[in-house]
Parts: structure tokens; C-alpha cells; sequence
């Protein structure tokens, strides 16, 4: 991710826009430095253009990337890191690559793990709260997907047996995902149940 450049314009404004087109960001999420002013010289002649360097505000998601950006560097991975949304509530960060399975973890531990410090890295010096979601090779989604289809199976047993049943200890993200797939299914319910890592959801049919 390019964070600092220099750019040349007939006026500074249009120096500043160029250089801000290269970063692919707004005006208003970069500082400014003039380094030379444009020259209208005389009949054309001496004239120069506008001289700039912008460089990107530290911002959470910036500090959040870069958390992320360090950690791939140190562990000497071939991975991209990209920031693929930011708003002002929070960031998505993805990681792609080659044999990243250990960014990955066992059901994405490691992962969450990984996203945990780049919020902390991310809120250092923020009021509130900014939301951070790392994803590597589009893992987020694949499990999103399979949790899915847990939910509609174990559904399906909940009605044919008229009993309930226990799925495996989640994390609160995928026990989310699991609720909310449920949800759409008629004559079951669910609830959680234990504590910490030992959380999980007991689906059963629903009481009329």
C-alpha cells in the first residue's frame, strides 16, 4: 500500500488531487507539504508547475494495516495486505497469498487472534470503538458458508428426532452466524450455553 508520494500540478490543488488519485484516497485523509510553489514566469518563460508531497494521516485503519503489514514482513510470508472497505466505524483488511494456513489456525483461532491485536493496534489512540475484520484468502467467508450449512442440517435432525442438539464450542462471531441461520428456519430455536471457549448452541425444536 503506497502511503506517501510527490506530484506535480499547474496549481497546488491540482498537485494535491493527482497525488491523492495515486494513493486512491480523499483530500481530507492526507497531510500536505508544498514543496515548491507553481511559477507563471514571464511570456511563458521559467514557468514551472507545483511541487507536493502527500503522505497519508495516521488514521485506525492505517494503524491496523500496518499491524498487519509488520506481521506478514516478520514472519517473512509472500502475502498482500489490502484494505478492500473503511468507513469511520471500522476497516476490512485482506490478506492474500500462498500457504497461509497458519494465519488461519484451527476453525480460524489464529485468525481471530490476528484481528484482535489489529483492533487493539487500531484503537490506541481512538475515543469509541473501530471495528477491525481481517480475512485471509477469503476464509471469513468459506466458514460463514459452512456454518450455514451446519445449521440447516442439525436443523433438519431437530425436527425429525424432536430433540435437541449441541453443536461444537464457537466463538461468539460463528455462534452469530449460526442464530441468524436459524432464525429462518421454521419449528426450531436456539440458545447458548457455557462460558468462554466452552460456549456453544443447543438447537431445538420450537415450543408451540
Amino acid at each position: 500500500m503506497l502511503k506517501q508520494t510527490v506530484a506535480t500540478g499547474k496549481t497546488v490543488e491540482v498537485a494535491v488531487n493527482a497525488a491523492c488519485a495515486e494513493l486512491g484516497v480523499s483530500t481530507d485523509m492526507v497531510d500536505v507539504e508544498v514543496l515548491e510553489e507553481a511559477k507563471k514566469g514571464i511570456l511563458g518563460i521559467g514557468a514551472s508547475d507545483a511541487k507536493v508531497s502527500v503522505t497519508l494521516k495516521m488514521t485506525p485503519a492505517l494503524r491496523a494495516y500496518e499491524f498487519i503489514e509488520n506481521i506478514i514482513k516478520n514472519m517473512n510470508l509472500d502475502a498482500s495486505v489490502e484494505i478492500t472497505e473503511q468507513d469511520d466505524e471500522g476497516v476490512c483488511i485482506a490478506i492474500n497469498g500462498n500457504t497461509l494456513g497458519l494465519l488461519i489456525g484451527r476453525r480460524g483461532d489464529v485468525l481471530d487472534s490476528l484481528q484482535y491485536l489489529a483492533t487493539l493496534a487500531a484503537n490506541v489512540e481512538k475515543k469509541g470503538f473501530y471495528r477491525v475484520t481481517v480475512d485471509v484468502q477469503g476464509y471469513r467467508e468459506k466458514r460463514a458458508e459452512t456454518l450455514r450449512g451446519v445449521a440447516r442440517r442439525m436443523s433438519e435432525k431437530v425436527l425429525k428426532y424432536k430433540r435437541s442438539f449441541a453443536l461444537e464450542p464457537m466463538n461468539a462471531y460463528e455462534r452469530r452466524i449460526i442464530h441468524s441461520e436459524c432464525q429462518n428456519i421454521e419449528g426450531v430455536t436456539t440458545r447458548s450455553i457455557g462460558e468462554g471457549a466452552d460456549r456453544k448452541i443447543i438447537i431445538s425444536p420450537e415450543k408451540k
